[in-house]
């Protein structure tokens, strides 16, 4: 049985090139995309993806307050946090917020893919 993942992120270009990367992977489908964390928790709710993969800087609702209503409304989805601002204050904050991973875009994508294997290995 396939991992869902659900991708949150405004930028077209990076929701395709991360489908195009989590699909690669052995057992992984990227069940929706969604361009904004209203849109992210409307989707999750519907889909029910086994991780989702959160943008910080995005219109309408941005990752950090959708992942505090995705914690409220779906605890055990983990979220991972793929973002280009990457600092120890967001990293708390995001922890708090209940963020699983945080990942910068600068990273690999061996970084990120780590990360998901992580959160989907606790995915029972």
């Amino acid at each position: 049985m396939p991992k869902y993942i659900l991708i949150v992120d405004d930028s077209a270009i990076i929701r395709k090139t991360l489908r195009a990367t989590l699909e690669q992977q052995g057992g992984w489908e990227v069940c929706g995309e969604a361009a904004n964390g209203r849109e992210g928790i409307e989707k999750a709710l519907r889909l029910k993806p086994d991780v989702i993969v959160l943008d910080l800087a995005m219109p309408v609702m941005n990752g950090l307050d959708a992942a505090r209503e995705l914690t409220r409304l779906l605890p055990s989805v983990p979220l991972l946090m793929f973002t280009n601002f990457e600092t120890a204050r967001l990293k708390q904050e995001a922890l708090s917020a209940g963020i699983s991973t945080l990942v910068s875009k600068s990273e690999s994508v061996g970084v990120l893919i780590s990360g998901l294997q992580a959160l989907l290995g606790r995915v029972a």
